[in-house]
Parts: C-alpha cells; structure tokens; sequence
C-alpha cells in the first residue's frame, strides 16, 4: 500500500477510534503496554480533578452516570462481538474469554448503578 494512501488510513483510524488486527502477541502486548501507559498518565489529572471537584455524594454522580453509560455500551457491542463468534464456530477460549468480560461487565454495570443510586441517598441523608 502506498505511504501517502496507509498514513490516510491511520488518520482516519485515529480520528475514528477504529483499530486494525494484530497478528502476533509481540504486537498486541505493545498495544496493551500503550494504552495502559495512556490510561496511568491521564490517571493523575483524572485523581487531582477529582479530588478538587468531588466535594459532595451529587457532585460524584454525574462523573458515576457517564462511566456507567459508557460502559453499559461498551458490554452490549461486546455481546454483539460474542454472538458473532459464536455463530462463526470461533474458538472456544476465545468464546470464553469473550463471555467472561461481557459477565464482568454487566457486574460493573450494576456495581456504577448502585453506585449512583447510593449518591442521591447520601444527600438526601445530608451527607
């Protein structure tokens, strides 16, 4: 593929947030170690930003509301994902491994909504 044409795609990938396949682990494990790396950086802004805002159980919630929001999709796009890889007689680990974090994700879902709902009883406790 011509530099000019894959450098186009990978902006696009970029700006859409598309991800393209990995053939090997090597390059898989250096995905992971990137985005792990991201994710601890933005970790400190993240905590100071919270620290200063998160006075009151109300000013948690709306921060609790968009994590569970997101994550709620993010499981329903991963049960898509599982369907399809049951329906394409994919490999069992990888079926297991799919049905695992969809599992897990549904417990987080309930753990961010009980999360909430706990928010709106401390202040009306006046806590």
């Amino acid at each position: 593929m011509p530099l000019a044409r894959r450098s186009l795609m990978e902006a696009a990938a970029a700006r859409f947030g598309w991800r393209r396949a990995y053939g090997t682990t090597t390059q898989i494990d250096a995905l992971l170690n990137e985005q792990t790396e991201t994710a601890y950086t933005a970790a400190a802004d993240h905590a100071a930003l919270a620290t200063a805002k998160n006075a009151d159980a109300l000013a948690v919630q709306p921060g609790v509301l968009d994590v569970h929001g997101r994550v709620l999709a993010d499981v329903l796009y991963l049960e898509g994902v599982l369907t399809g890889a049951r329906n394409r007689g994919l490999p069992p680990e990888l079926i297991q491994g799919l049905e695992d974090a969809v599992d897990h994700g549904h417990e987080l879902t309930v753990l961010l909504a009980d999360t909430v709902r706990t928010t709106a009883a401390a202040h009306a406790a006046g806590h």
